[in-house]
């Protein structure tokens, strides 16, 4: 770095609030308490200059190239920024070359911080491979995305995975505050009414670099109008842009699916529609979501309330009749009657139960009474021979047994005692020869 890199380096005009309000002490960090208090071993590691390579995990806005920083300058290491979408491995191979002569000549160790880690190649994540082993550099690798899924397990297994989390409305609050008064923020040219700070610190969805660039507009429109304050009005409109926080291709997809399914298993109609607005809000196909809706139709109602099936399948000829936006209304209808319909899993356990006798007994004989006699020699054979057919019999029904003889004893389907299962339930038993379930004793 030469005089005139140092000079810009001071310039902090040019830079965006967000830029200019970056810590540069781990005391000044904000949040992430869990992993830079004062007795973590990452906080004493950094103290100790004995900082192993990192995978620095968490949703945007939330401090990784910050800590990457805070890092190098605390341990007086060189910090060597590379980017995952723009590098390849022959930039790498010139970087590690540098480092090399950098510990050689002048005993500086070399901090690389690869942003965006989980998009380089597996070719790319192993050329980092010997020389974070042998020390030439500290990798520090930023991700949004799970590292057990995104970075390759060779490279993981090398480097100390840190988890950031989104920062609370309070933290965000208090980075508003500190920038609207600090020398490099807005030095206190405008003031940030309560309403407007509550909004942005809301709205910013625990990303710091959000709630700044949104403080950052409000205040220079209110600069522009000759006015001091911002305003509730102000924040909301330089917050109108924001996105919610949904991957369709990454890890927040499956916790908000997930959460989806588990709030209709568990009968919460308010967290379903919830978690189904969170999935349109963010982009989700629809016919995603009702692909859900259906497999959960059956899976976790089923019988109990076989109406669920059809309400579901008529939900996605809806939206597939209709479109978006007036789709989300048959959505929304289908989530609400799938969340407080009876449950049962019954058809999920009975595939279970019948799969694993398939694979564990293999193709045992089909009975020779429930064999089609197609032909003279099948008939001579025994096929079909002894079969009775139920509609000759009272009731339609005649006892038989139809699994094969190593299986007569066997028992696939369990029924619950909800909505019309319960029904279904009481005549299985009864067609079974088996007793009514003893009556629970009250309670005193």
């Amino acid at each position: 770095m030469d005089l005139f890199d140092r000079a810009a380096e001071r310039d902090e005009s040019g830079k965006p609030l967000a830029e200019r309000m970056r810590p540069r002490r781990l005391e000044d960090f904000v949040g992430q308490e869990h992993v830079l208090g004062r007795d973590t071993g990452l906080r004493r590691a950094i103290e100790a200059d004995q900082v192993p390579s990192l995978i620095v995990w968490g949703p945007p806005g939330t401090g990784k190239t910050t800590l990457a920083r805070i890092v190098a300058k605390r341990t007086g290491a060189e910090f060597v920024p590379f980017s995952a979408v723009l590098g390849g491995v022959k930039e790498i191979r010139e970087i590690v070359a540098a480092a090399r002569d950098r510990r050689r000549m002048h005993r500086k160790r070399t901090i690389l911080f690869v942003d965006e880690i989980h998009r380089f190649t597996k070719a790319q994540q192993d050329a980092f491979l010997p020389h974070v082993e042998d020390g030439t550099i500290t990798l520090i690798g930023a991700t949004t995305e799970n590292p057990s899924f995104e970075v390759n397990a060779a490279l993981l297994s090398r480097c100390r995975v840190v988890t950031l989390r989104a920062l609370t409305e309070e933290e965000v609050a208090a980075l508003l505050d500190r920038a609207a008064a600090a020398p490099e923020g807005l030095a206190g040219a405008v003031s940030l009414e309560p309403e407007a700070r509550a909004a942005i610190a809301r709205y910013a969805y625990g990303d710091a670099r959000r709630a700044l660039n949104a403080l950052e507009v409000a205040a220079a429109a209110v600069r522009l109008a000759g006015r001091a304050a911002v305003t509730r009005a102000d924040a909301e409109e330089a917050l109108q842009q924001r996105t919610v926080l949904y991957d369709k291709a990454g890890e927040e997809h499956y916790n908000v699916v997930s959460a989806f399914i588990k709030s209709m298993r568990g009968s919460d109609p308010d967290a379903a529609v919830y978690y189904l607005v969170r999935m349109l809000e963010g982009g989700e196909e629809p016919r995603f979501v009702l692909r859900r809706m259906v497999i959960f139709a059956s899976e976790d109602v089923g019988n109990a309330d076989p109406q669920a099936l059809q309400v579901a399948v008529a939900a996605l000829q809806a939206v597939e009749l209709v479109g978006l936006p007036e789709g989300v209304l048959p959505m929304s209808q289908a989530a609400v009657y799938l969340a407080l319909a009876p449950k049962s899993n019954a058809a999920l356990t009975a595939y279970g139960a019948a799969r694993r006798l398939v694979r564990e007994r293999g193709p045992l004989p089909v009975p020779l009474k429930l064999r089609n006699a197609s032909t003279k020699l099948m008939e001579g054979l025994g096929y079909g021979g002894g079969y009775r057919y139920p509609h000759n019999f009272e009731g339609h029904y005649v006892a038989e047994q139809y699994l094969p003889d190593a299986l007569r004893a066997e028992r696939i389907v369990t029924l619950s005692d909800n909505g019309l299962e319960k029904t279904l339930a009481a005549r299985l038993r009864a067609l079974r020869g088996e007793p009514e379930p003893e009556p629970e004793p009250d309670e005193a």
